[in-house]
């Protein structure tokens, strides 16, 4: 279902579920970050549904709280604080990594598939800028995964969006779009 205009990047706070018809394939990738072939197949025919809060706290700092849900495994929770700055996370999933985000202007982007096909309000607004990238010493595997959060027109409707660029372990790149149904107004 389409995103209602209402929902910016502003405040992504809602219910998604991911459009495996018009996303890309995360199999490789997740393969590159060392999920076994019997999780990514759980992965692949599980459904992904995203409770997301988005607010800022007392300092004006903005946080997006993700609780991740898959069908028949367990999921992960994302607790992105968008101030640029490095956090450790771990989970059964990826492992030890260390993480950072933040609001960004599209122009400040200097990696194309990252800044292209975005609806004006995420121009005018700014996207959400998330870089990701194992804890090799704790974790033992090496890639990084940058994305970029925001709206575009896919089929003539309006969407939630993630770019993601990914560099695996032996410098592959892979670069996927993942997008997701608007399911209500309500997140996490």
């Amino acid at each position: 279902m389409a995103a209602p205009s209402s929902v910016t990047t502003l405040d992504f706070s809602a219910t998604w579920v991911m459009n495996k018809t018009l996303s890309d394939s995360t199999d490789e990738i997740l393969r590159l970050q060392g999920v076994s072939w019997l999780t990514r197949r759980a992965i692949g025919l599980a459904t992904i549904t995203l409770y997301t809060k988005h607010y800022k706290d007392d300092g004006g700092v903005e946080h997006i709280d993700i609780d991740q849900k898959l069908t028949g495994i367990p999921g992960t929770v994302e607790k992105r604080t968008l101030d640029w700055t490095f956090r450790e996370n771990e989970d059964y999933l990826f492992g030890a990594i260390l993480g950072k985000s933040r609001r960004v202007k599209l122009d400040e982007v200097d990696n194309d598939f990252l800044r292209k096909g975005w609806l004006p309000d995420t121009e005018e607004h700014g996207a959400v800028n998330s870089y990701v990238k194992s804890d090799t010493p704790k974790s033992g595997r090496t890639w990084i995964a940058e994305q970029i959060w925001g709206f575009e027109e896919i089929r003539g409707e309006r969407r939630y969006v993630r770019h993601v660029d990914f560099t695996g372990p032996e410098g592959e790149h892979i670069q996927v779009r993942l997008v997701y149904d608007y399911a209500s107004g309500s997140g996490a």
